[in-house]
């Protein structure tokens, strides 16, 4: 029974009471008097009625107040009490009960207080000795994430429903180049499917024929194909079993369950791309040199056999030889000039910045050599494919031949894109050297520190399908030598050729996921803990949806297993081809400047859509932001048919006796910091803190499920608003 159907029933009791004890007196007084003093009664009564109406109705009056404040102390401020100590014993183990109401009230708030403050200092002496014991599993736990955020190549672990729990950084930063084909997809995160990117069946098949070979024994096995992703890319995959632990008995790995598995990507792309080029070449050039050959060798089988040709005939021939070996040679030559690239020795490039590369140069010629090298040019976000290695085993064994032979001091580094490849320069200034010298040096094979290396500078130049020469610059008294090396291409997810900052290392595995049992039972009834959430908000024109005000803002986060991922995010400016209220600019501090250019509605909303998909969707007062989504439906085609909770509507569920439940009043009593507010992704990221913790408080009132928490949202007041 709520408090207000308490406190009704209690002010409709007192009044009876009141009206029962004045009727018994009436009564009481009229049995026991005599027939001339009742003729007075109700004499004075019919000329007083509207005195004693008035009389009574002040006392009513005054037991409602006194009911009332009576109600508030010993009725409303326990239980602001109780829901204020379940703050402190979840969410918010910082909030300490206010000293108010009576003297009583106030002694067991102290006492509680007194309770918070030893537990608080049972449980730091606990969390220190947890800590003590766990430091080497997080020293392990920290290494797999530097491992797999620095790793090279991409990879993606999956549980055996292909829901997404580790990732790399290089995987993130691959699958943002995949997604640029397939309109702005969301392809990867936490708690998403694998099966977005590549086919279930071949990925079921390759998983049965790991099975396979596990249950005849041996090692674990992996599994290997090549699948073409929806936006047109090729991918080589290999996949390798996650197996369950082992027992202490030291059980084969074919008896143990497979849990998961580890997907190893290489987009092989580019490099399919440059085989089908070379190949479709080399046909070319073998079939048109074919036809060239035989007429060559037909015109030179016909002069050989008639020696005596007339002249004219004779010079006809030669010309067709003439023109059949220019014809070929240009083709060759052509041949060559475009497809240089892929006809040279393959050798395993890396891909790296110029300005680090010479950074790294630069330390190690003053290391190694003992020489001040200073980077002079480079190269605004220029890329190189090297062999890091023995490139700077080059310039080391130059730097040191420069010091020993013509006692150079410092030596200056030059790297500058020049299309296709990059100029790599090692400058001195004064020294006088020979081309014959350079010429011996590029031949000779290098020596540094003691060190011998049978590779030769041109060897080197030649592995890197360039070229290495020196030159010197009269006017300047300076000479270099000169290295030819590939460019490369910026990475995926990099801005002007630098790699998108990553402020700290992004938390790209879950392994609870493993445990994930239950990914295709109906939402309804999975416990609230276990959903993955999508929290949005949006910022708009004003405050009507249904009188033209358009969305402005959408700013989204994920929430995947009780943990709010906020590099997992959605943020996007949207012109909404209208002018906007000032008063709503004053709120958001948006203005049309920053809305010119930027995407309508109708390019942004696919993309959020698949950004939440096969989500819960989590929003403060809901119905405001679902609003203007369904008002686009017709328009865009989409339709968001996830279920909703709302915090607006869950806040008076968990602490029904506070009053207010906006959402600062809520993030306050939860101990959650409001930073970043009256933005949609900050607004988005402070709802999706303040969710988290109302969930522990939902469970003590039995609320575990989704159902059961849409239930209990509907029966609140602020269920009824509608726009």
């Amino acid at each position: 029974m709520s408090p207000k159907v308490k406190f009704a029933l209690l002010l409709a009791g007192g009044l009876a009471f009141l009206g029962a004890a004045l009727v018994a007196v009436g009564v009481a007084f009229w049995v026991d008097s005599p027939a001339s003093d009742k003729a007075l009664m109700m004499d004075l009564f019919e000329r007083r009625v509207g005195l004693a109406i008035y009389v009574m109705a002040m006392f009513a009056v005054a037991l409602g107040m006194l009911l009332r404040h009576a109600f508030a102390v010993w009725v409303r401020a326990p239980l602001a009490l109780a829901e204020q100590v379940r703050i402190l014993s979840g969410p918010n183990c910082a909030h300490r009960l206010g000293l108010e109401g009576p003297a009583e009230l106030h002694a067991l708030a102290e006492a509680v207080n007194a309770l918070a403050d030893q537990r608080d200092a049972l449980s730091r002496d606990v969390e220190r000795q947890v800590e003590a014991a766990g430091r080497s599993l997080a020293e392990e736990r920290n290494r797999l994430a530097a491992l797999m955020s620095e790793l090279t190549q991409s990879v993606v672990v999956c549980n055996l429903d292909g829901r997404i729990l580790l990732y790399n950084q290089r995987a993130r930063l691959q699958f943002m180049a995949l997604a640029e084909g397939a309109s702005g997809r969301a392809l990867i995160g936490l708690g998403r499917s694998v099966f977005a990117v590549f086919d279930r069946a071949l990925i079921t098949h390759a998983l049965d024929n790991v099975r396979h070979r596990l249950a005849r024994g041996g090692e674990a096995p992996v599994a290997h194909f090549v699948t073409s992703t929806r936006a047109g890319q090729l991918i080589r995959v290999q996949m390798a079993p996650v197996l369950g632990a082992a027992r202490p008995d030291g059980e084969p790995a074919g008896s143990r369950e497979i849990g998961g598995y580890v997907l190893m990507l290489d987009n092989i792309t580019r490099a399919f791309d440059t085989d089908t080029r070379r190949d479709e070449m080399l046909q070319e050039l073998t079939e048109r040199s074919r036809a060239s050959l035989a007429n060559v060798r037909a015109a030179v089988e016909t002069l050989m056999a008639y020696p005596d040709m007339e002249a004219a005939s004779r010079e006809r021939f030669v010309g067709v030889i003439a023109e059949e070996v220019r014809a070929f040679g240009s083709r060759l030559d052509r041949t060559v000039n475009e497809h240089a690239g892929s006809l040279k020795a393959r050798w395993p490039l890396e891909e790296m910045m110029a300005a680090d590369f010479l950074d790294v140069a630069a330390l190690r010629i003053a290391s190694r050599v003992g020489i001040g090298a200073k980077i002079e040019e480079v190269s605004d976000g220029l890329w190189i494919r090297v062999d890091s290695f023995s490139l700077l085993q080059a310039l080391g064994y130059l730097a040191s031949r420069l010091q020993e032979e013509f006692e150079v001091r410092e030596l200056r580094l030059r790297l500058m894109s020049a299309g296709r490849l990059a100029h790599l320069d090692l400058i001195w200034t004064g020294a006088v050297m020979g081309s014959e010298t350079a010429m011996a040096w590029e031949l000779e094979p290098m020596r540094l520190g003691g060190e011998a290396n049978p590779l030769t500078l041109r060897d080197i130049a030649e592995r890197h399908g360039g070229e290495i020469w020196f030159q010197r610059e009269k006017t300047s008294q300076r000479a270099f030598f000169r290295f030819l090396v590939p460019a490369a291409a910026p990475p995926a997810g990099t801005e002007e050729g630098h790699a998108a900052p990553i402020q700290s290392r992004p938390e790209y595995y879950d392994f609870d996921l493993f445990r994930d049992a239950s990914a295709h039972a109906e939402l309804d009834d999975r416990p609230l803990a276990g959903l993955a959430y999508t929290v949005f908000d949006t910022e708009t024109t004003g405050l009507e949806p249904s009188a033209g005000d358009e969305i402005i803002q959408i700013g989204a986060v994920r929430i995947v297993n009780g943990r709010l991922l906020q590099r997992e995010s959605f943020d996007q400016l949207v012109d909404p081809r209208r002018p906007m209220a000032r008063e709503s600019a004053k709120i958001h501090g948006i203005t049309a400047d920053m809305l010119r250019g930027q995407p309508t509605i109708e390019a942004v909303l696919p993309g959020f859509h698949a950004f939440c998909e096969d989500t819960v969707l989590v929003a403060h007062n809901a119905a405001f932001d679902l609003r203007f989504l369904q008002l686009k439906e017709a328009s865009t085609g989409v339709r968001f048919t996830q279920p909703v909770l709302d915090t607006l509507l869950l806040s008076p569920v968990i602490h029904p006796n506070q009053e207010s439940h906006r959402l600062e009043a809520i993030a306050g009593r939860l101990g959650v910091d409001v930073l970043g507010r009256h933005t949609a992704l900050g607004d988005a990221i402070l709802t999706g803190e303040v969710f988290l913790r109302m969930i522990p408080l939902l469970a003590g009132q039995g609320i575990t499920t989704l159902r059961q928490a849409r239930e209990a949202a509907e029966k609140t007041y602020y269920a009824r608003i509608r726009y």
